[in-house]
């Protein structure tokens, strides 16, 4: 099983980045997807989920609004489209799945700043 994700950088308030997430050695279709993300000193959250078909959809507070996710089981790969990126959106961004335990990538940095 591996999670590769991209997309990381360094944008200023108000830009936008697109992470993916890329799958293998597993039934991508199958499975449901989540994005985390951990800031410097802080504990690892949940950012957004998407069912196993993309039929459903959910964010924690402070990205509704800002970022969508999404799927494309054809590629076995999930998106997290940031918009509007604030200095908190900082953190480094962790994909997930849960079989019989937890997967994760290694992790793509994101950093807000001006």
């Amino acid at each position: 099983v591996q999670l590769v994700e991209t997309g990381g950088g360094l944008v200023p308030p108000g830009g936008s980045l697109r992470l993916s997430c890329t799958a293998s050695g597993f039934t991508f279709s199958a499975y449901a997807m989540r994005w985390y993300r951990q800031a410097p000193g802080k504990e690892r959250e949940a950012v957004a989920f998407i069912g196993s078909h993309g039929e459903t959809t959910y964010y924690n507070d402070p990205v509704k609004g800002r970022f969508t996710i999404s799927r494309d089981n054809a590629k076995n790969t999930f998106y997290l489209q940031m918009n509007n990126l604030k200095p908190e959106d900082t953190a480094v961004y962790y994909c997930n799945f849960v079989d019989d335990r937890a997967h994760w990538g290694q992790g793509t940095q994101v950093t807000v700043s001006p």
